[in-house]
Formats: C-alpha cells, structure tokens, sequence
C-alpha cells in the first residue's frame, strides 16, 4: 500500500493505491489521522482509484478515520473506488454515512456545493 497527499485551499487530497489489509490497515489508519490533522478545517478526500483491495480491518480503518474527520469537523469523502471495492463498501453499508462519488472531479464538485 501506498499512500500520497495533495493539498489545495479547500482540500486536502489523500491518494491510496495497493491493498488495504490485515498487514497495511495500521498503516493506513496512521496515514488518515496524519490528513485529518493535516486537513486543518478543510475537507478530506480519499482517492480510491489504486486500490485494488480492502478487508474488513481495512474498513475499520475508513470508519475510524471518518469520525475522526468529524469530530474536528472535517468533510469526509470516498472516490474513485474499483468494483470489488465499492461491493465491500456498499455490503458495509458505508455509503449511508461515508459520501462516496464515481471519481475525483465529482467528489470536489461535491465540496463546491
């Protein structure tokens, strides 16, 4: 797993590529809390688009992170998930909580409104 931050006024962008599992959730978890901080009252986007896999840690993983997100009042939103992902997320539930968007440019849409 690898993980990248890009940040612009609004917001603040969180790139994840490779798998999200037993072995990376930590990681990934330490990476979110390192944005939601980082974030600083901007919104946060995960970009899904390079992950190829999440597990059920790794979900705990973007459920942690979100509520964190909101407890410093932060906007929390998913992209670019692959289909075996997005099944995972959508099994989870997450998208009733967790704003997901087809890709980056409808995520930062999203933020504009």
């Amino acid at each position: 797993m690898q993980v990248s931050t890009e940040s612009t006024d609004r917001m603040l962008v969180m790139s994840v590529t490779g798998r999200i599992d037993f072995t990376t959730s930590n990681a990934f978890l330490r990476a979110l809390d390192a944005a939601v901080g980082e974030a600083n009252g901007r919104a946060l986007i995960v970009d899904c688009t390079g992950l190829t896999y999440v597990s059920s840690t790794g979900m705990r993983s973007f459920l942690v992170g979100a509520r964190a997100a909101r407890a410093d009042g932060i906007r929390f939103l998913v992209c670019g998930l692959q289909q075996m992902v997005a099944e995972v997320f959508e099994a989870s539930g997450f998208p009733r909580f967790i704003p997901t968007h087809a890709d980056r440019a409808a995520a930062e849409a999203a933020i504009a409104n």
